[in-house]
């Protein structure tokens, strides 16, 4: 009943006020690579590292290191919509498959950021932790659960009240 299906928005809060909390951690790394790369002598650090710039500007190892924290966290806002969307329709269908899918999304997007904050730069070993790469089945589980649960209701074969 009601009870599952507040399941996958339950997750998706969850997941949604981890994202708001891990990005302190990208405001903390962009001081400190900063700091880091003006002690090492790097020219026109705050224009390259600090706001309004996203992204430090060039291929320093300072640069690179916090060039992966913030992707660890923009990525977060590439998927997190997709998963909603899909969660919260799948779960008016098949609640419980989307709270697990949301689930798998989640633990995998906690440790997809994980390992790219922890990357000192070299973004290929963002994948280091295993359940990493369960965000993306989580994220196609949504999708296809979504899609499929707006089938069944356009169809007809499940009423929605």
């Amino acid at each position: 009943g009601a009870q599952i299906t507040a399941i996958t928005p339950a997750i998706l809060l969850g997941c949604g006020f981890w994202s708001l909390f891990h990005g302190f951690t990208v405001g903390r790394a962009r001081a400190k690579f900063a700091e880091m790369a003006r002690k090492d002598g790097e020219k026109d650090v705050d224009e390259r590292y600090l706001l309004p710039n996203l992204y430090a500007q060039g291929t320093s190892k300072y640069a690179r290191a916090f060039n992966c924290v913030q992707r660890s966290h923009q990525h977060i806002f590439e998927t997190f919509t997709t998963v909603a969307v899909g969660g919260l329709t799948g779960a008016v269908v098949f609640p419980i498959c989307s709270a697990l899918s949301t689930l798998m999304y989640t633990v995998g997007r906690y440790y997809l950021s994980r390992g790219y904050v922890e990357t000192e730069g070299d973004a290929s070993k963002r994948y280091k932790y295993p359940l990493a790469k369960f965000m993306w089945f989580g994220l196609l589980g949504n999708i296809t659960l979504g899609t499929m649960s707006c089938f069944i209701v356009a169809s007809g074969k499940k009423k929605l009240i």
